[in-house]
């Protein structure tokens, strides 16, 4: 008796020993409707692989994230692992020495330039967070609509606006599914969709950063005129239709084509799981190559301030790979992983939307890298205007291209005078 209470105790001690020396990782994040996903299919994945590391996943509410993590970071108790967003509010973050610097992690290098963009400094010489994600633009389309007339997918803006007339003359289903109202769409489903591929991508995005390239001229202002092109196929009455009026009319089947991007695949499952939805590429202006916006949304960095380091890093090694990879695109169709590693999706439209990375150059919105850092013009804000004001009428594509620029050379440096 006494030696199986021995036993016993020491089995005890040992357990409590292995207990003691696991590590414990809290992840800070703003994405509060994926935490099904992060408690039962990530992190168990992981721990597997490290029985040595327990991860937390501790979200705030998207809206009050900036402010929470900021508050926990000045009080010390932020967590381990800090979810980046895009672009300048991660970059204040690491100048303020608050993310540790990631250009030793041996996953890093599973990245390519475009993809560390948004998590870069401005030379692009030091990354802070590692990419999780982006999201695609394109067009998705009713697959029956297409059936019900014949149609195949268009390639060329030629191929496109023929498309868009034949449904048009059918009178059946709405050719081009979009509304003015919320104006954000009429610029990041329009003009950033279609734009990359009439500006050449990285070389017309970086033009604007340096000052060779303007938003009145060249790619820019044929990107402006194409979208112009589409007035006369959106619904009746687009101009007040919001965002989620859209959605409805589209996931009801009495739209043929969606200007979108593949973080609506889901939202579509959810809303008509019985839709036949396809999507195609941005189609090719004046014969050029298509060039996709891949744009970044989400990243993961580590909380300078962090006692566990070395543990986020093994983490972080392990969002880079294709593990990670495979597991969180089919959790989260319509996001998809920036690692340069293979995986396959289990949906198919998400499927054709990463197989664009492969036949199409691929960059991302023109004014999220330093051109929107004004509040007042602000890039971003300004395409929102006057890309809405050019579908509803009210502007020429060289007027609204006219205003975008006047605004962006007013307080730019690169572009005063221009």
């Amino acid at each position: 008796m006494k030696g199986i209470l021995l036993t016993a105790s020491l089995l005890a001690l040992g357990a409590g020993l292995a207990q003691a020396q696991k590590t414990t990782l809290t992840i800070e994040s703003w994405r509060n409707d994926d935490i099904k996903i992060w408690r039962d299919v990530i992190i168990p994945a992981f721990e597997k692989q490290h029985p040595d590391i327990h991860v937390v996943f501790a979200p705030s509410a998207p809206t009050e994230y900036n402010a929470v993590l900021a508050a926990k970071i000045k009080a010390g108790t932020a967590g381990d692992l800090i979810t980046c967003r895009p672009f300048d509010q991660s970059l204040e973050l690491y100048k303020a020495k608050q993310l540790t610097n990631l250009n030793s992690l041996p996953g890093i290098k599973n990245f390519d330039t475009v993809s560390k963009a948004a998590w870069s400094t401005d030379d692009g010489k030091t990354t802070f967070c590692v990419p999780m994600a982006s999201v695609i633009h394109g067009f998705l389309y009713n697959k029956k609509a297409f059936s019900d007339l014949g149609l195949s997918v268009p390639k060329t803006e030629a191929a496109f606006l023929a498309a868009l007339d034949k449904i048009k003359q059918n009178g059946k289903y709405v050719p081009l599914v979009m509304g003015t109202k919320d104006q954000w769409e009429s610029a990041t489903m329009g003009y950033q969709n279609i734009g990359p591929t009439a500006w050449s991508g990285e070389t017309g995005r970086k033009g604007l950063i340096s000052g060779k390239a303007q938003y009145n001229k060249g790619g820019f202002l044929t990107a402006f005129t194409s979208l112009a092109k589409w007035k006369p196929y959106l619904a009746p009455g687009y101009q007040a239709l919001a965002y989620p009026d859209a959605q409805n009319l589209f996931s009801q089947g009495r739209g043929a084509v969606y200007p979108s991007g593949s973080w609506d695949i889901g939202t579509f499952r959810q809303m008509n799981p019985d839709m036949e939805l396809g999507a195609f590429a941005p189609y090719s202006i004046n014969g050029q190559k298509c060039v996709i916006s891949d744009q970044p949304d989400i990243a993961m960095g580590i909380n300078a301030a962090s006692k566990n380091q070395e543990s986020a890093k093994t983490f972080l090694n392990w969002v880079a790979s294709d593990v990670f990879a495979s597991l969180y695109a089919n959790a989260l169709p319509g996001f998809f992983p920036l690692a340069n590693v293979k995986y396959t999706l289990k949906d198919p439209v998400a499927q054709e939307f990463l197989n664009w990375r492969n036949q199409c150059g691929k960059s991302f919105r023109s004014s999220y890298q330093i051109l929107s850092r004004n509040a007042n013009p602000n890039n971003e804000n300004d395409l929102w205007n006057a890309s809405s004001q050019l579908l509803n009428g009210s502007l020429s594509a060289q007027a609204a291209a006219d205003m975008v620029q006047k605004n962006l050379a007013s307080w730019y440096g690169p572009q005063k005078g221009k």
